[in-house]
């Protein structure tokens, strides 16, 4: 049917079996999608992928059935395209031809006079939630992982009929949630939930007997006893929802992120032109956007976060990581108390929390019960879960309890004298095997450890605020650390669900590094006499999630002073200290309020009379993360690039339409303008020429 071809692509067939339904006088063809892998490599689409399921078709429609219904292979329906063979298409001919192949196939299942179902057995993504689109009724399991249409945030757009078929069926407002909004919310997913109720899904059917129940519920439906009723979409408020939606764009975004104002326009098409129509655009957009910067970027980065993110560079053995069947956690703030919740949902073992007095520490084991209860109340934990982790996580003064623990984390003042007594104290007390983590944002583990009789079991845990939800964990080996406390450090960062990156123990080691330097730069040009406000504009043609001010707000004015004091002591050459950040730490006051700078704050500032423009701070700023990122990797502290990249996307929330960061300095010239080189040969993320 197609000369496309992908050369690495892993096929997903169409496998055609009849099935005999109750009540019906002749079968259904079933449809099921399987690329012969289990679920850990979901299903997708190639262009022999989109011929096997055209192949399916076109043998279902000749035995006459009473229905046809697609449905995947277990846990998972299918994810999309195979984005992998995106950067193999040679020219824009090609692009056209993918998103054609992929509309005329998909439009046999919404043309068949024979009615079409897609049971959503599974993760039903990008391509994969279009197909279902398609089909004349869904049922959905309850059990699915997600749903989404992702495209935004690689810097594509929904290809196959998502942008013309989603608004047309729950309407203008939620479906420029799905299309744009979640996409660039790092990537936001529906739960089946959330997709029935935005009527994604015609029902919502539980796991165990799903497959049946879907086809006892299409022979209703083709017999006549099952009416599927749908709300008439209200396309008054169409233009209305659009302009909102752009003007929200321009104010995050300001045009950086070319995928999500074409997802726009083709929104907009979908209003009033007929499906072909609607269609024949998207093909257009795809195949301009699958030759962009931003693509190519987005694809590094998802790459990124799907395959390096699982196989952590540098990281030792799996085999030498011992067991932990008990936490201690040192310390009962905010920090400790989430970590504890965190151990113990995550590793099922007994956690222990010990702080000064029982006052903190009653306050740090209240704040872990409030947030299961809380957890119970809105359904996201079953009573059951949550009696077990009330009896797993425990408060005690007594840090003897810490002698049979496994694993203990300190996350006690940023002060080194502070934490080498706690550890001096705690090595008297653990067992010898014991690993010793700690949680500092800045300091020196192999300092932190070396007046222990074992320094070689004390390891850098830096988790990322809030710790639940942020993805990353920096790996921190000092310079006598073990491969066994490495290995078991990486292992207890796997059952937690974390990304782990190994980290030399250098000063601030990555994230807070770089993002010292990059706001440190901006602050310095506030305190040359550049006017607050147009310095925390200046980085908005990046299109990053915060504003340098919002940020510096986030992460605290006190902790940021404190953070950059430790990297002037290391590096004075490069990273200053502001008096005015100190000001600001000491007033208390927010920096900005609804995302503009506060008035009283600006009062407060000491500043020169050489003020920078917008694009003098902006250019400074790239200037200073492209020299200290080439200073990071001679130094060594991470193995490559794409181990930065990943860092400032997991722990920072920077986009993948940058690639994270070097991409980015890559494509405008910085790094080489600095460093003399690029970080990443060509076509790793960017086009080839």
């Amino acid at each position: 049917m197609s000369a496309l071809t992908a050369p690495n692509e892993v096929v997903t067939k169409a496998l055609l079996r009849q099935v005999n339904v109750p009540g019906l006088d002749r079968p259904a063809a079933l449809i099921t999608l399987d690329n012969g892998f289990d679920h850990t490599k979901p299903n997708t689409f190639g262009p022999a992928g989109l011929t096997s399921l055209d192949e399916a078709i076109t043998a279902a429609l000749a035995a006459n059935p009473a229905f046809i219904a697609v449905t995947g292979k277990p846990y998972i329906f299918c994810v999309g395209a195979d984005i992998v063979g995106l950067p193999a298409l040679a020219d824009r001919a090609q692009a056209l031809e993918i998103g054609r192949l992929g509309h005329r196939v998909f439009a046999r299942l919404k043309d068949s006079q024979i009615p079409t179902f897609a049971f959503v057995n599974g993760a039903a993504m990008g391509g994969g939630l279009e197909l279902a689109l398609h089909c004349h009724y869904r049922t959905l399991s309850a059990g699915a992982a997600a749903l989404a249409l992702p495209e935004v945030s690689l810097g594509l757009v929904p290809g196959w009929g998502g942008t013309q078929l989603l608004p047309n069926l729950i309407g203008i407002p939620a479906a420029t949630q799905v299309i744009i909004q979640n996409p660039l919310m790092q990537n936001k997913m529906l739960k089946p939930k959330q997709a029935a109720e935005m009527g994604i899904a015609d029902v919502l059917l539980e796991p165990a007997d799903f497959l049946e129940r879907s086809l006892e519920w299409a022979a209703g439906v083709v017999r006549g006893e099952v009416t599927v009723t749908r709300p008439e979409v209200d396309k008054d408020m169409w233009a209305g929802v659009l302009y909102f939606a752009r003007q929200t764009l321009d104010q995050r975004l300001h045009g950086a992120v070319p995928a999500a104002y074409k997802a726009l326009d083709l929104l907009e098409t979908a209003k009033d032109a007929d499906f072909a129509t609607g269609t024949a655009a998207e093909d257009e957009a795809l195949a301009d956007l699958v030759f962009s910067e931003e693509l190519r970027s987005g694809l590094y980065a998802f790459d990124l976060v799907q395959r390096r993110a699982k196989r952590p560079a540098g990281a030792p053995d799996k085999g030498l990581a011992r067991p932990v069947t008990k936490v201690g956690i040192v310390g009962a703030g905010l920090m400790a108390s989430q970590l504890a919740l965190l151990f113990a949902r995550r590793l099922q073992v007994p956690v222990v929390i010990t702080d000064l007095d029982q006052a903190r520490v009653d306050k740090g084991v209240g704040y872990v019960h409030t947030q299961i209860e809380k957890a119970v109340s809105k359904g996201r934990m079953d009573k059951g879960t949550a009696a077990k982790l009330y009896g797993l996580v425990s408060g005690s003064v007594d840090k003897s309890l810490f002698a049979d623990a496994d694993f203990v984390i300190e996350a006690v003042f940023e002060d080194l004298k502070v934490k080498k007594q706690v550890w001096a104290e705690l090595e008297k007390i653990v067992k010898p095997e014991a690993v010793l983590a700690t949680n500092t944002s800045s300091l020196s583990v192999t300092e932190m450890a070396a007046d222990l009789e074992h320094p070689e079991r004390v390891v850098g845990f830096h988790f990322f605020n809030p710790v639940a939800m942020m993805p990353l964990l920096e790996i921190v080996r000092g310079e006598r650390t073990d491969d066994a406390t490495l290995a078991t450090a990486f292992a207890v960062g796997k059952q937690l669900k974390k990304s782990s990156v190994l980290v030399k123990d250098a000063p601030a080691f990555v994230v807070n590094r770089l993002l010292t330097r990059f706001l440190g730069t901006v602050f310095a040009a506030v305190d040359q006499g550049t006017p607050l406000d147009v310095a925390n504009s200046a980085l908005d043609p990046l299109g990053l999630p915060m504003r340098p001010l919002a940020l510096l707000q986030l992460v605290g004015p006190a902790v940021a002073y404190h953070v950059g004091g430790t990297l002037n002591a290391a590096f004075p050459d490069r990273f200053g200290v502001s008096e005015n950040l100190k000001r600001i730490a000491d007033s208390g006051q927010p920096i900005v309020v609804d995302d503009q700078v506060n008035e009283e704050v600006a009062k407060l500032l000491v500043v020169g009379d050489q003020p920078l423009t917008a694009e003098q701070v902006r250019q400074n700023a790239l200037d200073a993360l492209a020299q200290e990122i080439r200073l990071m990797l001679d130094e060594g502290v991470v193995a490559e690039a794409q181990d930065i990249d990943l860092c400032m996307i997991l722990g920072a929330g920077w986009p993948f339409h940058l690639g994270g960061v070097t991409p980015y300095l890559d494509r405008t010239g910085t790094s080489e303008r600095v460093t003399g080189q690029r970080f990443l040969p060509r076509g790793v993320a960017s086009l080839p020429r």
